[in-house]
């Protein structure tokens, strides 16, 4: 019953997560080809009903990509590609620095949205329908090249296919927000200027007395838009290029240009977490090891639980399987709770007493056991570490 209700809810959750979009850009589909057939009339009725579905679209668009690229993707938003991660972890996909720049564009590509939506095209000046299609231009290739940056090429089958919903659904309700308001624009006999002195003006004015020529303006004032918007952030301590630095200076993407420090690895081992997530100066970080072909932080602790772990699996091999058995059962999750710092240092205190049982256990049953202590992770048998040592004593 439990795995019908498991399965059930997965399949619940994949066409929400799925449906939705697909649901979305049908919408926004049969929404462009409405708009365009209509009237003018009627693609005046129609604007409050799309303007209402398109900002529900807007945000469930935000939060669905935002949810898929921290889950699908592993990446971590709370640096940048300097930042030290774990296992199949990813950067953050933006340069930090530079999100005020496009979260600034974005701001204008939706006033822009509104500004077409809610004017009455007919009583504004044309250069302001015109700059608001520049900026929605603007935010449109943004979200696109976001898109590409981010996009998984390598496997065609990828899931990052979901990623293109959001752009595709922006360009359709752009591409019908300019329709209807090129289609919307009337000249009237009366608002017909004349002017005589000056042919360059005479001929911009009867070039944007047409309405029709405005998409393409848009795209040639978007540039000077986008200048303009640069130096007005470059007082506020932006750098001039930070729209480029946005994708180039990040990490693990198709854009990017830096190269982080490798991912470490640790496998749900609480200790091995413990290890690579604590406090140097608490948990005592002493050298890169290897566990199941995988680099990981060591520190003594570990290595220690991990002979003990040894000498149990060699003497007394049915304990061993009932003590494994319960840290498989019980271990692996706990890890999963080990996310700051700060609880890995107390997991890390709270471990000390059974680190001393463990280290009497080892000196009572082996040898030599500080020789046993220091192989672990170190993918070398203890006859190897000695032969080796061995050999520099008398080279």
């Amino acid at each position: 019953m439990d795995d019908i209700m498991g399965i059930t809810a997965y399949i619940i959750l994949g066409l929400f997560f799925f449906g939705l979009p697909v649901g979305f850009t049908l919408y926004e589909t049969a929404a462009l080809i409405i708009s365009a057939r209509a009237g003018t009339a009627e693609a005046g009725k129609l604007k409050v009903t799309n303007c209402v579905i398109d900002t529900i679209v807007v945000f469930v668009a935000f939060v669905f990509e935002v949810t898929y690229i921290s889950l699908f993707k592993s990446a971590d938003f709370s640096g940048d590609w300097q930042t030290q991660l774990y296992n199949e972890e990813m950067h953050n996909p933006l340069y930090p620095e530079s999100i005020p720049t496009l979260v600034l564009i974005l701001i204008l590509a939706v006033a822009g949205y509104y500004t077409l939506n809610i004017i009455r095209i007919n009583d504004t000046p044309p250069l302001i329908p015109v700059l608001s299609m520049s900026a929605m231009y603007a935010g449109v290739i943004v979200i696109v090249v976001f898109t590409i940056h981010i996009f998984d090429f390598s496997d065609f089958l990828t899931t990052d296919h979901y990623l293109w919903a959001a752009p595709l659904n922006l360009i359709l309700m752009t591409a019908r927000v300019i329709i209807s308001a090129v289609r919307e624009f009337e000249v009237p006999p009366e608002r017909m200027s004349r002017i005589e002195d000056s042919g360059i003006l005479k001929e911009a004015d009867r070039l944007l007395s047409n309405a029709r020529h405005w998409p393409v303006f848009a795209l040639i004032l978007m540039f000077p838009l986008l200048g303009i918007l640069v130096c007005i952030l470059m007082l506020f301590g932006q750098a001039p290029d930070s729209l480029i630095k946005a994708f180039t200076e990040t990490a693990d993407y198709n854009f990017s240009q830096m190269i982080p420090p490798q991912n470490l690895y640790y496998d749900e081992h609480y200790l091995c977490t413990v290890a690579a997530g604590g406090d140097r100066g608490i948990v005592k970080p002493l050298r890169m090891g290897v566990r199941h072909g995988h680099r990981v932080i060591v520190n003594r602790q570990l290595c220690v639980a991990n002979a003990f772990e040894q000498i149990l699996e060699e003497r007394t091999p049915k304990m061993h399987r009932i003590i494994r058995g319960i840290y498989d059962r019980y271990g692996f999750p706990l890890a999963g709770h080990i996310k700051s710092s700060f609880a890995a240092d107390l997991v890390y205190i709270l471990m000390k007493p059974s680190e001393w049982l463990f280290l009497f256990v080892i000196y009572l049953t082996d040898v030599h056991p500080e020789d046993r202590i220091a192989m672990q992770y170190t993918g070398k048998s203890l006859e190897e570490l000695r032969r080796e040592e061995t050999g520099a004593y008398h080279g």
